[in-house]
């Protein structure tokens, strides 16, 4: 039976964002605490190897990238891998990825919201936690009910606050280490690889983890204003990732010993520090705090999207996949706050176990829509001619053989994650299983539903 493209039922929604627009909710997606504040953790795995940790994640990045760029080219579509999947490997595929990224997705929201109101708890420590995770959510909910053009122009602004930061750091560290005032670290306290020569493998999950992002401008192709700007929002996009992690990751390991990063503050703090930066600690807060809500914002549109394209295609209620008068799926949206609620309720009451077998869920659920997409790209260039190939919009240079690749790295990374924390793998296991179930009770549902109609 021929598949049917499914994008033909996004109609509805605007075409209005900007290549640049496009690449910044990426980014903006992207670029959050991970490298902010966790770039210790990676540190304390691998010492200064962890540099090549992060240049390992940039080429598999790569490799999604490029897969992305092919397919979204081909098909703009807000249901992105899930339609992907559906298209060129199985409808059992195109579910997971859908479903599993906005599992995942969604509760990425309440992490970052609660991040959010521990910052603002360095200026006001007595107002409880709850007011400022509700009056974000409000903010939030409010900014994305609006057309997805002054979406784009919000989250553009937002997201370059931090990525401005992070070039000035990248500035700022590479100028001390190249006019001699700080010493370079990269040999200091036991040398490049003080940990062992695996030890950079072992913060793979670290690294790949924070150049998650980058499958949401995939999302975004959905409402591009032009098909020309897909090509140039995906390259962008992994252009602007891999010179902001690289960059920092090279001068956070350079100026910064590496036994003590983080443990009496933030490396960038410490940087702006040296340079007579004043009120270097309130500035890097204030930072934080718009990486974290920055980072909700673009969660939040993409999940909408996702939940959206499922609600179209029959994978989840018809309610969810109205649109208001200004294009945005409403219901999608208020659908896929749960996972505030759900980080709220772990944060509170739950033991830290719990928060971390989450985490690692949303790991998988981040990786399965990198694994489906680039399974994908490797049936979509097997199924074109050489004269289809040299027609389209982007062509990847690692053509099918570089997806294979990138596909074989990333089951590599989860198994060596999941090595490091059995309990990663066994909450990513789980996930794995409720979706699958999921999928077959949907599926007889979905059936159930055509035969009536």
């Amino acid at each position: 039976m021929p598949v049917v493209d499914e994008s033909r039922y996004e109609e509805g929604l605007r075409h209005q964002l900007s290549a640049g627009q496009m690449a910044m909710v990426a980014v903006g997606g992207s670029i959050g605490t991970g490298l902010l504040l966790g770039s210790a953790a990676a540190l304390e795995i691998a010492g200064p190897g962890v540099i090549l940790s992060y240049a390992l994640a940039a080429f598999i990045n790569w490799t999604v990238a490029m897969a992305l760029g092919e397919l979204s080219s081909a098909h703009p579509a807000a249901g992105s891998f899930g339609l992907y999947g559906d298209l060129y490997l199985t409808p059992w595929a195109g579910f997971m990825a859908r479903a599993g990224y906005w599992a995942a997705i969604a509760v990425s929201i309440g992490a970052e919201l609660v991040a959010a109101a521990t910052y603002m708890a360095y200026w006001f420590p007595s107002v409880p936690a709850l007011i400022w995770v509700a009056a974000f959510s409000a903010v939030l909910l409010l900014v994305n009910l609006r057309s997805v053009g002054d979406y784009g122009r919000f989250e553009y602004w937002f997201a370059m606050i931090k990525l401005a930061t992070i070039v000035a750091f990248i500035v700022i560290g590479a100028s001390l280490l190249l006019s001699g005032r700080v010493i370079p670290q990269y040999a200091i306290h036991g040398g490049f690889l003080p940990k062992g020569v695996f030890a950079p493998l072992f913060a793979m999950g670290f690294a790949l983890y924070t150049f998650g992002g980058v499958e949401m401008v995939a999302v975004t192709t959905g409402e591009s204003r032009l098909a020309k700007d897909i090509p140039r929002a995906v390259r962008l996009t992994f252009r602007v990732l891999t010179c902001v992690y690289l960059g920092a990751i090279v001068v956070l390991v350079g100026v910064m010993p590496w036994d003590r990063a983080g443990v009496t503050e933030s490396p960038f703090v410490t940087v702006f520090r040296l340079v007579k930066i004043p009120a270097a600690a309130n500035i890097m807060t204030f930072v934080l705090l718009t990486a974290a809500l920055s980072g909700a914002n673009a969660a939040l549109y993409v999940a909408s999207r996702m939940l959206f394209s499922m609600a179209r295609t029959g994978w989840a209620p018809a309610v969810v996949g109205r649109l208001n008068k200004s294009g945005a799926p409403t219901r999608a949206l208020l659908a896929s706050s749960y996972g505030i609620v759900v980080a709220l309720v772990l944060e509170k009451w739950a033991p830290k176990d719990a928060f971390v077998s989450i985490l690692g869920a949303v790991l998988v659920g981040m990786l399965l829509s990198w694994l489906v997409s680039l399974a994908a790209h490797v049936r979509f260039r097997q199924r074109l001619s050489a004269d289809q190939v040299a027609a389209l919009p982007m062509r990847s240079p690692l053509g099918g053989w570089g997806s294979a690749l990138g596909f074989v790295l990333v089951i590599v990374a989860i198994l060596e994650t999941g090595w490091a924390s059995h309990l990663t793998l066994i909450s990513g296991g789980i996930f794995l299983v409720v979706l699958t179930l999921a999928y077959f009770l949907l599926k007889k549902t979905r059936q159930e539903g055509s035969s009536a109609r």
